[in-house]
């Protein structure tokens, strides 16, 4: 089993999406197999092993979020964010502004899937290895 702690210190070596795989593989190592973020707010849910759950509290303030999701703008924020130019705030930010509601990550796959205020699947991305 792991612990909120235990995140929050993964979660801290993280200074922008650059470091976003070496993360994914941190929280591999603790146990964790999915993990499902929501944007207005940042709470987490986190899963593991024998249906172990344990969920983060969010920020108290929170993000309006679009209610039309802007695809092209997304996706060059999410680029952006991923070589490193801009801090995790920032991107929730980003995500908010072009309607992104939340993500969901699947360890055994290696992806992150994007979701829109609709609840569509918009974008599905391998997580690569370090």
């Amino acid at each position: 089993m792991f612990t909120l702690q235990q995140i929050h210190d993964a979660h801290a070596q993280v200074k922008s999406g650059a470091d976003f795989p070496r993360y994914m593989q941190d929280l591999i190592t603790l146990g964790i197999t999915s993990f499902e973020t929501f944007v207005f707010d940042n709470h987490t849910q986190y899963c593991g092993k024998d249906g172990f759950t344990i969920g983060s509290e969010g920020f108290t303030e929170t993000l309006t979020l679009n209610g039309k999701y802007n695809g092209d703008q997304f996706k060059a924020d999410l680029k952006s964010h991923q070589l490193g130019n801009t801090d995790y705030l920032t991107f929730l930010r980003d995500c908010a502004k072009s309607g992104i509601e939340k993500w969901i990550v699947l360890m055994d796959k290696m992806t992150c899937t994007y979701y829109d205020v609709l609840g569509n699947a918009v974008l599905v991305e391998s997580i690569p290895l370090e």
